[in-house]
């Protein structure tokens, strides 16, 4: 069976049985074909088959049908007819819905079980008598083969397309155990003679870096550049200065200071749990990581940029991305941002953005306030930061932020360069470089610099619609026009900011004195200077100044902006000094450098004033230290800016987070609806100064998905599948209940959210959502944006409210919010033994306890969430008691006897098993009972235990053993 969690199984009586790859129990069974199984083949979740049927004679004859049945939902679809009867079947390898049917006579027809009426015939040239015995087909797809009565082979395929092994495999033999020889053990032989066996993990003899000291360093690469160019002379050879280097300057060349030399593919957490190692085996090999890291950076080619400079993706194993090992790629407190999600190539502009403290203050005062604007992005910014802040380390995804930005319809289109740009209240954008005729070319810089071009007028506004949180009045600025080149500036990184500030634009204007369309110049007039800047380096368009940005020091770490007149002057370095002698007071005109994508100083965002400058990459999911003089060092050949921050340095250490206590909760005592009709009020909502959420306020949580995109699945020549993009699921219902007093398991949240975008599956069976329910003009539910509902969750978690709930860390993963484990209340780690590698699910730690059935045809998130409340509070009972371990052992023992399963669900599957297992189906007490051959196998048999409130827990510190409920099987 591929790619299922049963071993499917015919018999010679026409049952097809499921079995339990565990313990190889039968789970399910059903009469398929009423002789015997003569084929059947398996793919995916479906199963496909051929088999016998007695005439009236006696005779047998194949059936001319290949059943289909759905083992997900465990029912039979629509047969294949195939009137000459279906003798052999196979299932495609790479296609999981199509197959080929064959006749003895070998007659074949291509079939699509989704589409059973389609007609594809052929004929394998089988001659009478001759029979077709088998029917295989290649792994990869490309070839059939079919075998006849005289042992002869019949491949069918394109011949350009068919490959042969020129030889057969050789059996395959256990390695000869080796001879061991005797090794002396005295001072004449050392220790380098005893062989090491094979190892992965860490040796004791590998040193930390403290105890490492450098005692020199590596002689320097010769630029190639350089060997090009040069030319021989009478004592050697001589080649012009590059430019690079200033005249009788030495390279400083040696090893960069990591913590560890590389990065080997990690495992997934699931193998890694089971100690098994098949990297080698799986050829998961994620960015080259098995290439050392430790290369230097001076001098690199493109062939030798370092490991944690090169891309970096997500690898899917079968458990999705929960599986796969972040923290070996962060093991700093420093939160990366993950890849999977469209547009995730602004993820290292955003951590820019993070840690520039004036940016990061004003974005979560913004969202601290009223503002529900669904394309806000102001505010999805304010909830990505403190995500970031509140994961301490942990993988964040920007989903939020990047669906509203993907949203947002200018976000598509190309900006122009050479329109009016005005001053943001937030942060200014500046080019350093320019040129109207230059065309934007779709690079991952470019894309970059159109972006934060794009988000700084967005955030302008968004700023602008809450006057409190405004910075400082600015006035526009005037339009510039004219083109320059970045070849006719000072060689200086103060030059080109000043000439930035000094550029004139020329457009044409219509011109009352000439009564024509005239070109008009323009210079823009400076006032006042925001306290961040921003600056596209634009070297996209200006190849040719890469050399001046990879000089060591040019680019400066502090520079002063001054007013002058109706412009300004950038000074850095000595001229800088000297104007602090000059001109005291310009100590607080001072910009120093946050960091450029993606090398940034987080010490500025610290909110210790004696920490010292900490430099880290932020490439992704992947976040390093790097030393200051490593992360300032550029390349022309691999590193250089996109966008550079700085910010005023009196805003350094400037953490402000009064926001925390100016929370705008209006929100979660309002009715709001995007459907305004009658069954869509609330009606539940808190009521104020009464209900009011605080630090300590329980609350249960549940939520529904829907699918809003498929997996992506790629299937290589071998067969194996390799999860390229995992199924992308959608907030489609959150409901959120009161945890305590009068009105406890009453839900004040109860929002069905409207989605956007197409959604490819509603999973009705586990969502309890339908067509229709997301739909503003059928729903009959309480819709709301995306941007209401998680703001109700991030309010509720700023105020330090503790979510009770099942299965909560996948909720808010795909929520996109992360809530610190004080204030997370599992049900399913409060009811896990931490040896065991089997969690409870709701519904069967729901019958167990508190005996009640949930959950029989669909889920219901208020259900959910109640019965997660119910489990808490007797958990709290058992702890009262002193029992609570036993009491896991107790359901855990049952778990194993029974299948971790509650009666209802067992007695459903054996009805779906139409009888084919002897009429033999479990019953609510959890033991089995014998039917007999007169039930049908279509009802589910009735609950034989009482609906109770739950096992009573003793007052004493022992366990009551009035009631057969609490008789251990451990006794």
């Amino acid at each position: 069976m591929k790619y299922c969690r049963y071993v499917c199984a015919g018999t010679n009586h026409g049952e097809v049985h499921l079995l339990d790859p565990a313990n190889l129990n039968v789970i399910m069974a059903w009469q398929a074909h009423s002789t015997a199984i003569n084929w059947m083949d398996a793919q995916n979740n479906y199963l496909v088959t051929c088999g016998w049927s007695t005439r009236a004679n006696g005779a047998r004859m194949l059936d001319a049908f290949a059943k289909v049945y759905d083992l997900r939902d465990k029912k039979q679809l629509a047969p294949i007819s195939f009137p000459a009867g279906a003798a052999y079947i196979q299932m495609h390898p790479r296609m999981s819905t199509t197959g080929v049917v064959a006749s003895q006579a070998g007659q074949l027809q291509v079939i699509d079980i989704h589409n059973p009426n389609t007609s594809n015939l052929h004929h394998a040239g089988i001659v009478y008598p001759n029979s077709l015995r088998a029917l295989v087909m290649a792994p990869s797809g490309d070839a059939w083969g079919m075998l006849d009565n005289d042992n002869a082979i019949h491949v069918w395929g394109s011949p350009d397309r068919l490959q042969y092994a020129e030889r057969k495999n050789g059996t395959e033999f256990a390695d000869p155990s080796g001879v061991t020889t005797s090794i002396s053990w005295d001072g004449d032989h050392p220790f380098s003679s005893v062989g090491m066996p094979h190892y992965r993990e860490k040796l004791l003899s590998a040193w930390a870096a403290d105890d490492v000291f450098e005692v020199g360093y590596l002689p320097p690469r010769i630029d190639p550049d350089l060997i090009k160019s040069m030319s021989a002379t009478s004592i050697g050879y001589r080649a012009p200065n590059s430019g690079k280097l200033r005249q009788n300057q030495i390279q400083r060349h040696h090893l960069t200071d990591w913590d560890d030399h590389g990065l080997s593919a990690p495992k997934f957490l699931s193998e890694r749990s089971r100690g098994r190692d098949s990297d080698v085996k799986n050829g998961r090999r994620i960015s080259d990581a098995e290439l050392l890291a430790n290369v230097a950076l001076a001098g690199s080619t493109k062939a030798d940029v370092p490991v944690m400079y090169r891309n970096v993706e997500i690898k899917y194993s079968k458990f999705g991305v929960d599986d796969f090992d972040f923290k070996y790629y962060n093991k700093t407190q420093y939160s990366g941002l993950e890849t999977h999600i469209t547009n995730s190539y602004l993820n290292p502009l955003l951590q820019l953005l993070k840690y520039i403290p004036i940016f990061r203050n004003v974005a979560l005062q913004h969202a601290a306030g009223g503002c529900l604007s669904e394309r806000c992005l102001l505010c999805e910014m304010g909830y990505l930061f403190d995500m970031i802040e509140k994961a301490a380390g942990q993988s964040c995804q920007a989903t939020n932020f990047l669906k509203a930005f993907s949203g947002i319809p200018e976000s598509t289109s190309t900006p122009k360069y050479n329109r009016l740009l005005a001053y943001s209240q937030l942060a200014r954008r500046w080019y350093i470089s320019e040129d109207a005729s230059t065309q934007l070319q779709n690079s991952l810089d470019s894309r970059i610099q159109s972006a934060t071009h794009f988000l700084m007028e967005r955030i302008a506004l968004d700023a602008t619609r809450i006057s409190e949180m405004e910075l400082m009045k600015l006035n526009s600025v005037s339009g510039w026009k004219k083109s320059w080149s970045f070849r006719t500036l000072a060689a200086t990184f103060s030059d080109i900011v000043t000439n930035s500030f000094h550029r004139e634009s020329e457009k044409k204007g219509f011109c009352n004195r000439c009564k024509k369309y005239a070109p008009i110049s323009s210079r823009p007039e400076i006032r006042a200077v925001p306290p961040v800047l921003l600056f596209n380096a634009n070297l996209d368009s200006n190849t040719d100044s890469r050399h001046l940005w990879s000089t060591p020091g040019w680019l400066p770490t502090e520079i002063a902006i001054v007013p002058h007149g109706r412009s300004v002057l950038c000074f850095e370095g000595e001229a800088l000094q000297d104007l602090l002698r000059a001109k005291p007071e310009a100590e607080n005109m001072i910009y120093e450098l946050v960091g450029f994508v993606a090398d940034i100083n987080i010490a500025i965002s610290d909110q210790d004033p004696t920490v010292e400058d900490r430099w880290h990459l932020f490439n992704d999911f992947l976040v390093r230290k790097v030393p200051q003089h490593e992360a300032l060092r550029l390349s022309t050949a691999w590193k250089m800016p996109t966008v550079l921050a700085f910010q005023l340095r009196g805003g350094r250490h400037y953490i402000d987070d009064s926001w925390k206590n100016c929370l705008d909760t209006r929100c979660l005592y309002m009715e709001y609806s995007m459907n305004h009709t009658e069954h869509s009020q609330n009606g539940w909502v808190l009521k104020h100064s009464l209900e009011d959420p605080q630090a300590g306020t329980h609350v249960a949580i549940d939520s529904e998905f829907v699918a809003l995109q498929q997996e992506e699945i790629e299937i290589k020549a071998d067969g194996d599948r390799e999860v390229i993009r995992p199924t992308r699921l959608g907030l489609a219902r959150v409901s959120v209940l009161r945890g305590s007093g009068i009105h406890e398991g009453v839900p004040f949240i109860n929002d069905y959210i409207k989605t956007y975008e197409p959604v490819v599956d509603y999973l009705t069976k586990y969502s309890g959502l339908q067509e229709g329910d997301l739909d503003p003009l059928t729903s009959s539910h309480v819709l709301v944006p995306l941007k209401v509902a998680y703001k109700k969750l991030w309010l509720l978690l700023n105020l330090g409210c503790i979510f009770i709930g099942h299965g909560l860390p996948s909720d808010f993963r795909t929520i996109n919010i992360h809530v610190p484990p004080s204030q997370v209340l599992d049900t399913v780690s409060l009811f896990h033994i931490r040896t065991q590698k089997r969690k409870l699910s709701l519904r069967f730690l729901t019958w167990y306890f508190l005996k009640e059935d949930i959950q029989q045809e669909t889920h219901d998130s208020i259900e959910d969430a109640r019965m997660a409340l119910k489990l808490w509070r007797k958990h709290e009972e058992f702890k009262d008691a002193g029992i609570v371990a036993q009491m896991i052992e107790e359901i855990y023992a049952r778990g194993r006897k029974y299948g971790y399963k509650p009666p209802s669900e067992q007695a459903a599957a054996a009805a779906a098993g139409g009888g084919g297992n002897g009429g033999r189906l479990l019953v609510a007490d959890a033991r089995s009972t014998e039917l007999g051959g007169a039930s049908s196998g279509t009802e589910t048999p009735p609950i034989i235990r009482e609906a109770a409130s739950g096992p009573h827990t003793p007052l004493a510190k022992k366990l009551s053993r009035e009631s057969e409920y609490f008789e251990s099987p451990l006794r």
